[in-house]
């Protein structure tokens, strides 16, 4: 007995060891800035970019206050705030204009800055100016009208402020200060601000990837909207996080359809098709696709890992260890289990017509979306395998396969990772995955890798703003991100 205890104590002591030196290598990395272009005289850039602020904020505002909503009827939409928010863009940034080639394809916005190095690939940076419509019944819990632009107390009120106004304008006011410095670009870079991202963007997007393809253009990368400089969003980080996403989710919605014989609801049978269809969707709540720490994940993770307490250092330090308990974690919590599976949401429900009648049809509508490793095919037979009987069918509404994953080790991505740590400090850069969709479904056509990210710095106050109520945007971290775009394009345009 002595001689297992002294046994089991010498592994323990070794696990332990082991453990501990694990995580006290489990640091951040030291991250050598990639070389550039020595800068003239008349391009270098300060190493605290001088903005006037105030200026900034009122051009955000002002473009705030067009109503570039887009509708799924085309039949709401008000085409003159798009014409005028196109003409506001032109007569605002004169400089962009006179020294930028100028195309416009339907009503998204194409700038070409030509490079002096032909053999340079281009690149893109864009972003949408469209944006969704304020929740009917919403606008009385609205701090200030969704479409006042008021800027009260250094914050920037409105739709758009994050989603996506404030990333095109960055894009205008970072190229307008990079022309004012006399900045030369070798490398062509595109700009492109679409219309109609928030409805698929095929009219904008769309429509430039297919001039582009007329062209002749393959771009080294693209950069787009997507995740944001994360301060407190992510669980045990408390530096910031910059998270580039590096692909994003695919999307399928299934109908599972329950029939039985109906009838009066006086006499139920033991099962009918409502009773059927609630256990087929307990049993896909109950049995998620599988997923896992890999790939994306595990890379993001591991990043992000290196900045937090020992405690979570030593966790994903050893996952060989813990790796089981890391899992189950983060699938509990709704952000960071989509990172990991493709993810389950029944959304609509439908039966009988009339409260006194069964039903002989009862079905439940679940929007699925993909992660990398799966299909749209692959999750139809994973549901059709779990739930489907003689009384069960799926039926497939239609989807899209996730993006092809970017490369996370290329000098696009290095780039912008540098950029960020030139305006906010050391802080943690990793890939991420994108869980919503973008423009970039298009780009990623003609783009060697496509990068999803916005260069400004976001809260878990601000959250609700996307696509809900209050959304916002400080004046300082507006201008913080106009920093980044003016790093990520000068960078951009010398490598």
């Amino acid at each position: 007995m002595k001689r297992f205890l002294l046994g089991m104590m010498i592994i323990i002591a070794v696990l332990l060891l082991v453990v501990a030196m694990r995580t006290a290598i489990h640091q951040p990395v030291m991250h050598q800035p990639a070389k550039v272009q020595p800068p003239t005289s008349q391009t270098a850039i300060p190493a605290i970019i001088p903005l006037n602020e105030s200026l900034l904020a009122l051009r955000l505002s002002q473009a705030i206050q067009f109503k570039t909503v887009s509708f799924q009827s085309n039949e709401l939409k008000q085409p003159a705030e798009f014409s005028g928010f196109i003409d506001w863009v032109r007569s605002t940034y004169p400089l962009v204009n006179q020294q930028l080639e100028y195309t416009q394809l339907n009503e998204s916005m194409l700038y070409r800055w030509v490079g002096s190095d032909e053999s340079l690939q281009p690149i893109l940076v864009t972003g949408h100016y469209d944006v969704v419509p304020v929740i009917p019944g919403s606008e009385d819990i609205w701090e200030h009208p969704p479409f006042a632009g008021v800027i009260d107390n250094g914050v920037i009120w409105g739709r758009g402020a994050l989603d996506d106004k404030s990333g095109v304008l960055g894009i205008l006011e970072a190229v307008t200060y990079l022309l004012e410095s006399g900045h030369k670009p070798a490398r062509t870079v595109y700009l492109s601000f679409g219309h109609d991202e928030e409805i698929g963007g095929s009219e904008g997007a769309g429509a430039i990837v297919s001039y582009l393809e007329g062209q002749g253009v393959q771009l080294a990368w693209s950069l787009d909207e997507g995740s944001f400089v994360f301060d407190g969003i992510i669980p045990g980080l408390d530096s910031l996080a910059a998270m580039i996403n590096v692909a994003e989710k695919g999307s399928v919605t299934l109908d599972i359809i329950a029939t039985a014989e109906g009838g009066h609801s006086s006499m139920p049978p033991r099962n009918n098709a409502v009773v059927d269809l609630a256990q087929a969707i307990t049993k896909l709540s109950d049995n998620p696709l599988p997923g896992g720490l890999e790939g994306i994940a595990s890379t993001m993770f591991d990043n992000i890992s290196r900045h937090m307490s020992w405690v979570n250092r030593a966790l994903f330090a050893n996952q060989w260890l813990f790796g089981p308990l890391i899992e189950s974690q983060l699938s509990n919590v709704a952000t960071t289990n989509a990172m990991l599976r493709t993810t389950t949401a029944p959304t609509m429900l439908a039966g009988s017509v009339k409260t006194n009648v069964l039903p002989i049809e009862a079905v439940a509508t679940v929007n699925f979306r993909i992660h990398p490793r799966d299909s749209v095919d692959s999750v139809e037979a994973y549901v059709s395998d779990l739930v489907g009987s003689d009384s069960i069918r799926v039926h497939s509404r239609g989807g899209a396969n996730a993006s092809a994953v970017s490369d996370w080790n290329a000098p696009g991505f290095r780039l912008i990772g540098q950029s960020m740590r030139e305006v906010y400090g050391d802080i943690a850069v990793t890939p991420g995955l994108m869980i919503a969709a973008s423009d970039s479904r298009h780009y990623g056509k003609v783009s060697d890798n496509a990068y999803r990210f916005n260069p400004f710095r976001l809260t878990p106050d601000l959250l609700t703003g996307f696509h809900g109520t209050n959304e916002k945007i400080s004046v300082v971290d507006y201008a913080q991100g106009v920093r980044g775009y003016i790093g990520i394009i000068r960078h951009g345009t010398t490598n």
